[in-house]
């Protein structure tokens, strides 16, 4: 293994090497050490930035409001396929030119599209910054969407898209989301379906372009070898030629349909169960309450209560979690779950009493001591890496958190009682009727 490790390596620039591995290793230490500049372009546009002049790397993460739920009603896919498309020619390079370029640059530059926004991230060397950073503008300022790297990424899409229909853990997304939000955009497949994604047209993907990407939407998170005084001008040179204002369509708050029970059938040995309930949103003041219970009860994999009672205890399921998705529009707690066909009722069951226990009693001091230890204890991990840090940046302001939360969100959760617990765990679990999902051989 190390040998084969080695000749890959031995493959690489050397520059692109450094690169994966200062992005690993570039920083360890501790959250509180994170010094967070706040800075703003000679034409406005706001970043954060964390200098670190210790190894010759910038990280940028940055997003632009405005995600899948923008796909009109129809055409879904369109953000995914527009992720997908930014660095397969832009401005003057085709394809394979861009490609090249981003080989010899050592750049590695990503896209990706959430429900409420689109990602964009770049890593690069300091020494290699210009050229890096003049490609990040030619992908985001004027994508090509050139006809056959087009048709090449739409086969792909539709491959990706045939194979999950046959998958029951993306069934069981699928059918979970279509049921929580129907005649929602937050009910539509983010990947699109077949139909939808056959028909996308590149005016489709130019009018996603056009409408999502503008300064108005933007965030920004900088880690590295840069200086707020060189920060501000390349933030112009990179972004400032978007237009001010674009077309983000607002999307309609909505509350998870609750108490639906649906059972796609599909001959597989192991069925794949979700539940989902309403939940609260990331500005709620008790949301870090919220996220401690869910800890206990199922975010904390192998110390949550759903571990302990449906596997550990009785062995009735391969995997059982449970995760708090807060949405711009809306908010869900899911539980999910894999479980032998023969066993997926009785998993169903258990997690449901699991879920009225925690509402009615709460965790014990035991448990939320530990969950604090833990929670606090590992936060640090968060920013271990630049990478890792740059994602908190931009993190942080999607969810509208002030910097200093960095430093006090230990404080916040080690100050949290039993009784602050307690109130959220009745208020989300407590007579609760989720809307269960179960796929497989029983269902149907």
């Amino acid at each position: 293994m190390i040998h084969a490790f080695q000749t890959r390596l031995d493959r690489m620039p050397f520059a692109f090497v450094l690169l994966a591995l200062l992005a690993l290793f570039v920083m360890a230490r501790p959250a509180a050490a994170v010094d967070v500049q706040k800075v703003v372009s000679p034409g406005g546009i706001e970043a954060w930035l964390v200098e670190e002049h210790t190894v010759p790397l910038i990280a940028m993460n940055f997003a632009f409001l405005g995600g899948s739920a923008q796909d009109p009603a129809g055409k879904s896919g369109v953000a995914n396929m527009v992720s997908s498309l930014l660095d397969e020619g832009a401005d003057d390079l085709d394809s394979q030119a861009f490609q090249r370029a981003l080989e010899e640059t050592q750049a590695r530059i990503r896209f990706s599209a959430g429900r409420d926004n689109f990602y964009g991230e770049i890593r690069t060397l300091s020494f290699q910054a210009a050229e890096s950073f003049v490609l990040l503008k030619k992908a985001i300022n004027a994508p090509r969407f050139d006809a056959e790297p087009t048709e090449r990424i739409r086969r792909q899409v539709l491959t990706g898209i045939k194979r999950s229909e046959t998958d029951p853990d993306s069934i069981a997304n699928k059918t979970l989301f279509a049921t929580l939000f129907p005649d929602h955009p937050y009910g539509r497949r983010s990947s699109g379906t077949l139909e939808s994604v056959e028909s996308l047209t590149r005016d489709d993907l130019v009018g996603f372009h056009t409408s999502v990407f503008t300064r108005d939407n933007l965030k920004i998170g900088v880690v590295g070898a840069i200086s707020a005084e060189d920060l501000g001008p390349l933030l112009d040179r990179v972004f400032g030629d978007l237009p001010a204002e674009g077309g983000v369509v607002p999307i309609a708050k909505i509350v998870p349909t609750a108490g639906a029970r649906v059972s796609p059938a599909l001959d597989v040995p192991q069925s794949a169960i979700r539940l989902a309930l309403p939940s609260i949103k990331r500005a709620d003041p008790n949301y870090l309450a919220a996220y401690v219970m869910n800890h206990i009860l199922g975010g904390g994999t192998f110390t949550s209560r759903l571990f302990s009672e449906v596997r550990e205890k009785r062995g009735l399921a391969y995997s059982v979690y449970s995760h708090m998705l807060p949405l711009d529009s809306s908010a869900v707690l899911f539980v999910g779950a894999g479980s032998r066909e023969e066993t997926a009722g009785q998993t169903v069951a258990l997690i449901l009493e699991e879920l009225r226990r925690m509402g009615e009693e709460g965790p014990t001091p035991e448990e939320l001591q530990k969950a604090k230890d833990f929670l606090t204890g590992s936060y640090a991990l968060r920013f271990d890496t630049s990478n890792k840090i740059a994602g908190q940046l931009l993190g942080l302001q999607l969810n509208e958190l002030p910097a200093e939360y960095i430093n006090t969100r230990n404080d916040q959760i080690r100050a949290l009682t039993l009784d602050d617990v307690k109130a959220m765990a009745r208020k989300l679990l407590e007579n609760a009727d989720p809307s269960v999902v179960v796929v497989g051989r029983q269902a149907g």
